[in-house]
């Protein structure tokens, strides 16, 4: 876990200074200045882009990863032309999709067009965002697999953040139209997809474990035509991407989408609040996914069993303890957050939909890394059916409870579903790996979780708050840092212990 816990580190710093630009940007300037219709415009625009770079990819993203350890040569630094087809695949993609998204544009009008006009207003943008968010996505993944996680983390996580900042209060103060907004919001993940390619052009590795050489896109057709089986593998492998991103990225967007086609882009907006606090339970994630995945593939290439089991039982017992203290950090605090919060009272209509989501994030974040191991391995095409299962029911269920229960139906059927998921695919890896995907320490950590929250439930019905600030401060300090220091004392995470007694180390030396 060297490599992991360094790269994840330093990527996890990243990630919450990007965390903290979101922070101002979310609950203090589009709260403050922009109305929940536009707030659910710039949601969706986002939402529509990211479903349709999922699809477009064909399959390249997870692909990259998976078979780059069969075309790199061991201590070399010849690729022979991997990332030629990482860069153009997706480019093909991308005009398929293209044509498809322009055909649909008269069904999804009138889908959306009843309670959400706006958006179809500006349905075209979602095309020039899409191509942009792909290559930055695209040139992101090929960095993941040269062990260089930090910069592109950096453009997501800050740069893209402080982008929308600077967007948000120019439209805030007038100096942009919304027609602006939109436009600079495209320019915006334009900058970010060219400074990645940059990066990427510019890499010569630092990495231990082999020299890279300065990226070279030329197609190696002698080494295709002397591994015709690596290359029909990698075009099934792609092809299974493809069918299973139809359903398996449709799943996570589809709430949204929802909320905005029967209740329009104001109700859009106060759940995409709700959305912004629930998904900071799983940005740990993020970093941890992006240096652990490359090093999961090459341990499954490598048949090393002992190798996967303890990095899936380190990941999942990592997330659940760093997501489940962030989820109760944002609990425990909700009305402050909402008293704080600029028109707080317009979205406190949402506080059930934060705990509902951040359970569902914390599910995926959690359990992420076995969807990974199941999608590297030769048994990937059964995560095509668990796919099309997710899909399924977050159609179903959103379709049911949405016009029901309003936001808290779209939460709930993204939680319904997405732990339906899980359980199969936690059940799958098992089967098939034979071994135990958790372990005595994550029992432990989900033990303590769930007695904090309820420790906190009881706290509120039997000493209800007689000042906010102070209540929050005290409940805050004995739950989470009492919560802390118990799985501190009780080594629930070795590796968090580690890193914090190496700290220790370097603060008595200096």
């Amino acid at each position: 876990m060297g490599v992991i816990a360094k790269q994840s580190i330093r990527g996890t710093i990243v990630t919450y200074l990007g965390i903290a630009v979101g922070v101002v940007t979310t609950f203090f300037v589009l709260t403050r200045f922009l109305t929940t219709e536009e707030i659910g415009l710039a949601r969706v625009l986002i939402d529509a882009a990211t479903l349709f770079i999922g699809l477009a990819q064909l399959g390249t993203n997870a692909s990259i990863i998976r078979f780059y350890p069969y075309f790199r040569e061991k201590d070399s630094d010849e690729d022979h032309g991997f990332f030629f087809w990482a860069l153009v695949v997706p480019f093909i993609g991308f005009l398929i999709f293209a044509i498809i998204y322009w055909a649909c544009s008269v069904p999804l009008g009138a889908w959306f067009g009843d309670k959400s006009p706006l958006f179809v207003e500006y349905y075209y943008f979602v095309l020039p965002l899409a191509f942009f968010m792909l290559y930055q996505t695209i040139c992101e993944s090929t960095c993941n697999v040269l062990m260089h996680i930090v910069l592109p983390r950096a453009v997501r996580e800050l740069i893209v953040r402080i982008g929308l900042l600077v967007l948000y209060l120019l439209y805030a103060f007038r100096i942009l139209s919304l027609d602006g907004f939109v436009i600079g919001l495209c320019a915006n993940y334009a900058l970010a997809a060219l400074i990645n390619i940059a990066y990427f052009f510019s890499l010569k590795g630092n990495d231990s474990s082999f020299s890279l050489k300065k990226i070279v896109l030329k197609p190696d057709f002698a080494f295709l035509r002397a591994n015709t089986d690596l290359v029909r593998r990698y075009l099934l492998y792609s092809g299974f991407l493809i069918l299973s991103a139809v359903t398996g990225v449709l799943a996570p967007t589809l709430s949204s989408f929802f909320v905005t086609a029967k209740m329009g882009l104001d109700t859009t907006g106060i759940f995409a609040i709700a959305t912004y606090m629930a998904v900071l339970v799983s940005v740990p994630n993020r970093s941890l996914s992006a240096i652990a995945s490359p090093q999961l593939a090459r341990a499954i290439k490598e048949n090393n069993r002992e190798e996967c089991a303890t990095l899936i039982r380190q990941v999942t017992r990592n997330m659940l303890l760093i997501g489940g203290f962030i989820l109760l950090a944002i609990w425990v605090n909700i009305d402050l957050i909402f008293h704080i919060l600029p028109n707080g009272a317009t979205f406190a209509t949402a506080k059930n939909v934060v705990l509902i989501l951040g359970v569902s994030q914390l599910v995926l974040g959690t359990f992420t890394i076995c969807l990974t191991a199941l999608n590297y391995s030769r048994f990937y095409a059964i995560s095509l059916i668990l796919s099309l299962i997710l899909t399924g029911s977050a159609i179903v269920l959103n379709n049911y409870l949405v016009p029901l229960c309003g936001m808290e139906g779209a939460a709930l059927s993204n939680l319904l579903s997405y732990g339906l998921y899980f359980l199969l695919i936690i059940v799958t890896v098992a089967a098939l790996a034979r071994f135990h995907v958790v372990d005595k320490r994550w029992w432990l950590s989900a033990l303590l979780l769930i007695a904090l929250f309820a420790i906190n439930q009881v706290w509120l019905i039997y000493a209800p708050s007689m000042n906010i600030w102070l209540d929050s401060i005290l409940r805050s300090f004995i739950l989470i840092g009492g919560g802390a220091f118990i799985a501190y004392k009780a080594k629930l995470s070795p590796e968090v212990n580690e890193q914090i007694k190496n700290q220790k180390s370097k603060i008595k030396n200096r």
